[in-house]
């Protein structure tokens, strides 16, 4: 069974939201494209649903301002400014991105003491988020992730599913993601590659499925 993950495909994290991805939004025809043609038995969505007062916010650290360092629950901490906050606009999927393929939607960063760059997992290792089962339940064999940002949140998941999905062949769909740096996002490839993720892109797969 193959089935496609898109990580975080929000208004937050596209151009006019609050923690932009730089084009970020030029990879939503290539995730509509790849739900209609590319012949996924499961396509899966992943929702950053952050509380209000989430720990990793600047605003919840006096004195702290976004893209510095803090800590949360005694441990370093990146601080976003407030993005992705419950039922806001900010955490709705892009408009243009056709929810309506989408059918299961996995949300994550509910915690307020913890980061949750993966769709799996929470930073701090401990806490799954359950989308590992529900993939092994349906017979996934092969995985193929993009979204936002590929640096952080799309990293964190495809090494997650590595570890956590033994067996399944998991590519990382490099057209259907943006990084926040160039230096981030080479990073991001060798660490998946040396992971044992394949990089692929759309019209790769699209080929493959005789599209």
């Amino acid at each position: 069974m193959k089935a496609l993950l898109l990580i975080d495909l929000q208004n937050g994290f596209c151009p006019g939201g609050n923690l932009p991805v730089a084009e970020g939004d030029q990879v939503i025809p290539v995730a509509n494209r790849l739900m209609r043609e590319g012949h996924y038995d499961l396509i899966v969505a992943s929702q950053d649903w952050h509380p209000a007062n989430h720990g990793s916010f600047a605003s919840q650290h006096p004195g702290k301002s976004p893209f510095e360092m803090g800590t949360l629950s005694g441990k370093p901490q990146m601080l976003w400014p407030d993005h992705c906050v419950q039922e806001t606009p900010d955490a709705a999927f892009h408009p243009k991105l056709e929810t309506d393929r989408i059918q299961f939607v996995q949300r994550k960063g509910q915690a307020i003491g913890v980061d949750s760059y993966s769709a799996f997992r929470d930073n701090d290792r401990s806490a799954l988020t359950g989308l590992a089962d529900t993939l092994k339940s349906k017979g996934v064999t092969t995985l193929d992730i993009g979204g936002l940002a590929t640096d952080y949140c799309v990293q964190f998941s495809v090494l997650d599913a590595l570890e956590l999905l033994p067996g399944v062949k998991v590519r990382f769909v490099e057209d259907l993601s943006r990084g926040i740096s160039p230096e981030g996002v080479s990073a991001a490839i060798a660490a998946m590659r040396a992971a044992g993720a394949t990089i692929t892109t759309s019209s790769a797969l699209l080929a493959e499925a005789g599209r």
